[in-house]
């Protein structure tokens, strides 16, 4: 693949857009920028990505000493991204032109680097929205709830699911048209019935018990209850073989008669929490229903503890979504069952299921479902009644009433890592400045060693302001005095980096760096050697020539 100058003369008077980026990259291009470009371009479609030119008109060649390798650079992208880039070298008057030629991704499938799906952000790179992920992944997912029952008919559907269906569907968008509907002309407006024909999604939802056992009879729940998580006879097991909307009140009720009130008290207040919130275990179980393989011949458990509940469905999960990014990359499965949970607000919109439970469970002081015992046979969510920190429960009560009614699940979300002292996703980076704005969360720190903690307030909020000095982290110059501390006790031998870490453990290592030079300069310490073998000793005074 070989650009002649008119070519790339035609390039530079062009738009810079979607397929297109100009960087000038003079004498050098960080590799890992290379990456998320290239990925980005790909998302896009493909493009030119072209160092060595200005990216303001007029455009003018400025020449480009990065990747003097191109063979060995190409190569790196592709272990990298398994995407087969071309690169080429053009031999401008003003100096050397890189061009990568980045083609599109496959069909159905984003490129991604380090976990993020980018794309163009107008001059910058942001993450992939979940709606262009969606239509994405939509290129090739294959909707079995919408495909044809042959030989199913209306009669094999119970009419009190349909009149559930359509109270909800009239309460849900205020139509109430949808009462003068037929049976079957409702359906038809819902998708479920077409050209006549019923889709396998009519039968999940309203067909009757025979019907099941006639055309799909994996298509059922079974429930069963356990007084221990050891392998012991269930003291409860239920199973449910119909139309969804004809059992789902049932399993509910089922599930409630064991579950447990937990009490905590706040001053003069008692709190009362069900062990397992009705809203995470709804969209638990409609997340079930939608998402399973219905192709495979198992059916969909929902298993019972005293505090812990296991939900596990055939199949798993979608191509594209993964235990990491399952909060963050949603598709149904079965897209024809969705979007009828969507029509009588079951759900708020199709996929919006996760992001409910993750907040919940936050707001209920619990753990975030858990979907490590799903493999590629099963997806398996863990729900833990636990409450785990009342004090950071009633924190979020608090806030919430004051501030946080205009927040999202991402910023619940964000809080809670920050609780646990976890790094936050760059998917979720984008909430920390209302938090910051709302005084709810402090950050500590510039550049890569910045740390965000919640706000002096929580602190106080706990009664443990002494704890707050320590998460913040001491001063900088107590910081810088107790580094010269250890160097001076250990003058004889010198002291190395790494024994420093264990000096200020919460500091990064170039936080340390950094005070080890202010110190230098100051001439408290100087150091022999280089890397991590230097060491460091009090008063250059005692420096040997």
């Amino acid at each position: 693949m070989t650009t002649s100058l008119s070519q790339l003369q035609a390039l530079m008077n062009g738009k810079e857009d979607e397929h297109l980026e100009f960087k000038e990259a003079k004498n050098q291009f960080d590799f890992d920028d290379l990456l998320k470009y290239c990925a980005a371009l790909a998302n896009e479609r493909g493009g030119k990505f072209i160092l060595g030119i200005s990216d303001k008109k007029p455009r003018k060649v400025v020449g480009s000493n990065a990747f003097s390798s191109l063979e060995r650079t190409k190569a790196s992208l592709y272990e990298r991204l398994h995407l087969r880039i071309e690169a080429e070298d053009v031999r401008h008057p003003d100096g050397r032109v890189v061009i990568f030629h980045i083609p599109s991704r496959p069909l159905g499938m984003p490129i991604q680097y380090k976990g993020t799906y980018w794309m163009r952000a107008g001059d910058t790179l942001a993450p992939m929205s979940p709606d262009q992920l969606k239509k994405i992944f939509d290129e090739t997912v294959i909707d079995f709830s919408a495909e044809i029952c042959h030989g199913a008919s209306i009669d094999e559907l119970d009419p009190s699911g349909i009149k559930l269906f359509r109270d909800m569907w009239v309460r849900k968008s205020g139509n109430n048209a949808l009462l003068t509907l037929s049976d079957e002309q409702l359906l038809s407006d819902a998708e479920l019935i077409v050209d006549g024909s019923l889709t396998y999604a009519a039968l999940i939802l309203f067909g009757t018990h025979q019907a099941l056992g006639k055309y799909m009879a994996q298509a059922e729940v079974i429930f069963e209850y356990r007084s221990g998580e050891a392998s012991i006879p269930a003291q409860q097991r239920k199973e449910y073989r119909q139309g969804f909307f004809l059992f789902e009140k049932s399993l509910l009720e089922t599930i409630n008669l064991r579950n447990e009130v937990q009490q905590f008290q706040d001053g003069l207040f008692i709190w009362d929490i069900p062990t397992f919130g009705e809203a995470v275990v709804r969209e638990a179980i409609l997340n079930a229903v939608s998402h399973r393989d219905y192709r495979l011949p198992g059916s969909i458990f929902v298993y019972q503890f005293p505090r812990v509940m296991k939900i596990v469905s055939p199949g798993g999960l979608p191509l594209g979504i993964t235990e990491e990014n399952i909060f963050f990359r949603q598709i149904p499965r079965n897209r024809r069952i969705a979007e009828a949970f969507s029509k009588c607000g079951l759900v708020e919109r199709s996929g919006q299921g996760i992001n409910r439970m993750f907040e919940e469970s936050i707001k209920d002081g619990k753990p975030k479902p858990d979907f490590s015992g799903t493999d590629d046979y099963q997806v398996s969510v863990t729900l833990r009644g636990e409450i785990q920190d009342l004090k950071f429960l009633r924190f979020l009560e608090q806030i919430g009433k004051e501030r946080l009614s205009t927040f999202t699940t991402q910023h619940y979300l964000v809080l809670d890592l920050i609780h646990r002292e976890k790094s936050i996703p760059d998917e979720l980076r984008f909430c920390l400045p209302s938090l910051l704005d709302n005084g709810v969360i402090e950050r500590v720190g510039k550049g890569r060693g910045v740390r965000y903690l919640l706000s002096r307030r929580f602190y106080g909020f706990l009664g443990k302001k002494g704890d707050y000095t320590r998460t913040r982290g001491l001063d900088r110059e107590t910081n810088k005095e107790l580094i010269l501390k250890h160097i001076r006790d250990n003058q004889k031998d010198g002291s190395q980096l790494k024994e420093l870490f264990h000096v200020l453990p919460s500091l990064s290592h170039n936080q340390i760096q950094t005070l080890l030079r202010e110190l230098k300069a100051e001439e408290k310490i100087y150091n022999l050697g280089r890397t991590k073998a230097a060491k460091w000793y009090p008063d250059p005074g005692h420096r040997k020539d």
